[in-house]
């Protein structure tokens, strides 16, 4: 809510607010006085909504770990393990994508021998 309040100070008040049908930002706008430029709607929400989406992944995958030191000993290790796989397929044509994929295989069998 702070933040909310600083950032009106300085951009001024907004033109529309979109959000989703939750009842608690109904009372948020009622104490900031942006009340009638809430914009709820089916689809309007969808750009915020995505956004968010990794941090949800994130924060689905913290809730397994009952330590947070168990899931950072994962996180580290998986880490590494991930950004040695992950090539962006979507950005590669097909034959270079295959190439990179098996010399990353040749590479993850002599690290794991």
């Amino acid at each position: 809510m702070k933040f909310l309040k600083k950032a009106m100070k300085r951009y001024g008040r907004p033109d529309v607010i979109v959000t989703d049908k939750l009842r608690s930002y109904r009372a948020a706008m009622t104490v900031i006085g942006n009340e009638a430029r809430q914009e709820t709607g089916r689809w309007l929400n969808n750009r915020a909504e995505n956004s968010h989406q990794p941090f949800r992944r994130r924060e689905y995958a913290m809730a397994k770990f009952r330590k947070a030191k168990t899931l950072q000993v994962f996180a580290s290790v998986h880490s590494s393990i991930y950004n040695h796989f992950n090539h962006d397929r979507h950005l590669t044509p097909r034959d270079i994508f295959k190439e990179n994929r098996s010399a990353t295989l040749d590479e993850w069998r002599q690290l794991a021998a």
